[in-house]
């Protein structure tokens, strides 16, 4: 195959990717707008509602997927710099941060149980608990994203179509930090 051809594939999954990626947001931002909804919704109509005590590690690990994301710029810089071990340490650092922003999430999790305040305990606590693991559970993907990259970007197997990877995982993480930010405002505004 000559290079116009391969540049036309990569051109091709590139737009294809992204079309995906920016489906994929719109659902997830669907699923927390509903979810959203049904918090205010409930909040409003209902006389049980009972503010629940947060973690104070939510804090903290705020601040751990704010850093992830900072890192990932650094390292996507350093890309573009031409400095391969350089990106390859950043987002191997961005991935730890992330996959650390899980954990704190169980500990937080953990202390509310500890605390007695599980699911069912009020509808504050049910809003809490699904919120978070939904933003869990697109964050594992996320994850998933990061160490698929980390791995490939260690492998020296870093042509265009994974550039296309790297951007794609470092929009979508900066996608969760925004929602995770989000969340943070309605738990404790109007949570």
């Amino acid at each position: 195959m000559d290079m116009a051809a391969d540049l036309h594939d990569i051109g091709v999954n590139r737009r294809a990717s992204f079309t995906g990626l920016f489906v994929l947001l719109a659902a997830s931002t669907m699923v927390f707008a509903a979810f959203s909804s049904a918090f205010v919704v409930r909040r409003g109509l209902s006389e049980d509602w009972a503010t629940m005590h947060k973690p104070p590690i939510l804090f903290v690990n705020t601040v751990v997927l704010l850093a992830s994301s900072v890192v990932l710029d650094q390292s996507r810089r350093s890309l573009r710099a031409g400095d391969r071990s350089k990106f390859n340490l950043w987002w191997t650092i961005a991935t730890a941060l992330g996959i650390l922003f899980l954990a704190g999430q169980a500990l937080a999790w953990y202390q509310l149980k500890e605390a007695g305040v599980y699911v069912a305990t009020n509808p504050s606590s049910s809003f809490f608990y699904v919120l978070t693991a939904a933003h869990a559970f697109h964050l594992m993907g996320g994850v998933a994203a990061l160490v698929y990259v980390d791995v490939q970007a260690l492998r020296l197997r870093l042509g265009p179509a994974k550039r296309t990877a790297i951007d794609v995982t470092a929009i979508f993480w900066h996608f969760l930090d925004g929602i995770w930010l989000y969340l943070m405002i309605l738990f404790y505004v109007w949570g």
